[in-house]
């Protein structure tokens, strides 16, 4: 799949879930009730047990998914990511030499920023998306708004905050995607046996963003 590929199902998905869990199993039975709702891009972060393992697993057993790797603060975990079916790179912070290898093996990168130099900063290192985190510790959908008014080319996925009540403020504001955390992968609910829970929102949230893109 080509870079263009996989920002174009991002985009259109709209949601990117970021996947943290306390066992290998129990973030498999996650995408498992995130998909039955309809969600295909998944965000696995290195801070999960086995998280290698999961996107291996994923990455062979379903082949319609679009996997990311999360919490990937240096290229030589974003090397290991890619070769075991990672598609996009994902980091709370800017690590310059992270971008420079997606960049050369043309996989899309979304390094983490808040401030208006640190976005600009990362942005023209090279990333494709900006993730702008923690976007709820600067206000939010209006934060990204504001950042978004001098920086229209810069495409960012606000991540921190976001919620079924607070999801089409963010894409009101400009968001290429929204990162959903625990609102929606909610290992709680899974550990207890509410895995239709997470199914439900999931469907939620993509109606949310279909919505939006109707009427926009």
């Amino acid at each position: 799949m080509t870079k263009y590929a996989v920002m174009e199902q991002m985009r259109s998905v709209g949601l990117v879930p970021v996947l943290r869990a306390d066992s290998e199993e129990l973030a498999l039975e996650l995408v498992s009730a995130m998909y039955m709702g309809g969600i295909t891009v998944f965000e696995v972060t290195m801070t999960i047990p086995g998280a290698i393992r999961v996107m291996a697993r994923l990455a062979k057993e379903r082949p319609d998914v679009l996997i990311g790797a999360g919490t990937v603060l240096d290229p030589e975990t974003a090397r290991i990511c890619m070769l075991e079916g990672a598609r996009f790179i994902v980091s709370p912070s800017l690590n310059i030499k992270t971008v420079e290898i997606c960049q050369r093996y043309d996989v899309a990168v979304l390094p983490g920023a808040l401030t208006p130099t640190e976005i600009v900063t990362a942005w023209q290192a090279g990333a494709d998306v900006i993730k702008v985190f923690p976007a709820n510790a600067m206000g939010g959908a209006s934060y990204l708004k504001s950042i978004k008014a001098p920086l229209p080319q810069v495409e960012m996925i606000p991540t921190g905050g976001v919620s079924l009540e607070t999801a089409r403020s963010f894409l009101d504001a400009g968001a290429f995607a929204l990162g959903v955390g625990a609102d929606l992968v909610d290992a709680a609910a899974m550990a207890q046996g509410r895995a239709h829970e997470i199914t439900s929102k999931a469907a939620r949230y993509l109606d949310i963003v279909q919505r939006f893109r109707t009427e926009s």
